[in-house]
């Protein structure tokens, strides 16, 4: 069946299940372990925002967005201002995501807190709500933003399109909608004013564009369950109407997939932590890399060549071959594996610059590198005085 047979045999009312659901999400209702980990969501993205908040692309942010004399609804990481609430949304997501270190789910697939908090803490501020409360929007978006995931895998991310942007904007616009006390029809309206709005290309990654995508969901999402509580009107079905947006934006459709419970109950309870502040993509690489140098004392010198066996999608995800700065640097595997084999620290937010991207011994050991579509590695001849010489994928 291709997409176009499966994207009609959809149930007509999926949005709509899915906002009933997350409306009916209460902080009394969720088991002990789900409440233990989204607080440690919070945790994680305020610590990566506060190590993001002096970032290039941040501060970028808050020349274009800060003005004498505007309201100060919310405030902003690691910054003595304050921001209306859209606006500290759009740069508290960038900070949070500008070190690529932020948790991930691969449901989704994507990075589902720094396009969920962002939006729901600024809201949460201005209203001054509870922690409990938090946390009930929180997870009632998380899980929302997981289940269009998998009725969207794998063609959506295939395709081309960044999920923390498109689907996480759907998780922001649930949290927030929560956090508001909207009711089921009214979440389904946000679903769809988030929807429409949602962007983000993967062939930006590597670029200030990448992070603007999670601030970008974060305040759409935002932006949507304010306006769905003012009665802006949406198509309360957007998800899996004709021409919305399962049927545009991949190849792949499968609702039951929305609605089939995961084997833990939750899918907060399957997210994953970074320890390396670089692609999620690259850490396999990097493990191999580490233990190599460590476990086996194998040094760059010591290498002839390199066979690296990857998913395929890894080649159009991090892959840069000659990274020029930090950003780039995080979406090489040829340079976080150079690393990690050189016995750089990946964890330190430090490593992760211009002059460690063009560092000569790195780039001796990642320059003879090859590259393919194939889905495993072939290993070629080693360069001349290239010790990690080539990988395929």
């Amino acid at each position: 069946m291709d997409g176009d047979i499966v994207t009609r045999a959809q149930p007509a009312d999926l949005t709509r299940i899915l906002a009933a659901r997350a409306s009916e999400i209460t902080y009394d209702d969720l088991p002990d372990s789900v409440r233990a980990l989204a607080r440690q969501c919070v945790l994680d993205y305020i610590g990566v925002g506060l190590a993001g908040a002096d970032d290039a692309l941040v501060l970028i942010l808050l020349d274009e967005l800060s003005e004498p004399g505007a309201d100060t609804q919310a405030s902003v990481i690691g910054h003595p201002i304050g921001l209306p609430v859209l606006a500290a949304a759009l740069v508290n997501g960038a900070a949070g995501h500008a070190l690529d270190y932020d948790d991930v789910n691969l449901a989704m697939p994507g990075h589902p807190s720094v396009a969920i908090l962002p939006g729901l803490m600024a809201l949460a501020e201005q209203r001054r709500s509870s922690g409990r409360e938090v946390i009930a929007a929180f997870v009632a978006g998380y899980e929302t933003a997981c289940r269009i995931g998998m009725a969207m895998r794998p063609g959506h991310y295939g395709r081309g399109f960044h999920a923390t942007g498109t689907v996480g904007a759907f998780g922001a616009a649930v949290a927030c909608a929560r956090l508001l006390g909207l009711d089921a029809d009214q979440t389904a309206q946000a679903i769809g004013i988030a929807g429409t709005q949602a962007a983000g290309l993967k062939s930006q990654f590597g670029t200030m564009c990448k992070p603007f995508h999670a601030g970008k969901a974060s305040q759409n999402g935002l932006l949507a369950a304010r306006l769905a509580a003012r009665g802006f009107s949406s198509r309360p079905d957007f998800v899996e109407c004709e021409q919305g947006f399962a049927a545009t934006h991949g190849p792949d459709f499968h609702p039951e997939a929305a609605l089939a419970d995961p084997p833990s109950g939750f899918y907060i309870l399957a997210n994953l932590f970074k320890y390396h502040a670089a692609c999620y993509m690259t850490h396999s690489a990097i493990e191999c890399g580490r233990q190599l140098r460590e476990r086996h004392e194998v040094m760059p010198d010591d290498i002839a060549a390199i066979a690296l066996s990857v998913n395929r999608g890894s080649d159009r995800i991090c892959n840069i071959p000659s990274p020029i700065d930090g950003l780039q640097a995080k979406f090489s595997l040829r340079q976080t594996l150079a690393m990690a084999l050189s016995g750089v620290d990946t964890a330190s937010l430090r490593t992760y610059s211009a002059a460690t991207a063009t560092d000569p011994a790195l780039w001796r050991c990642a320059s003879g590198w090859s590259s393919n579509s194939a889905t495993t590695a072939r290993k070629q001849p080693p360069s001349s005085r290239s010790p990690c010489a080539t990988a395929g994928y």
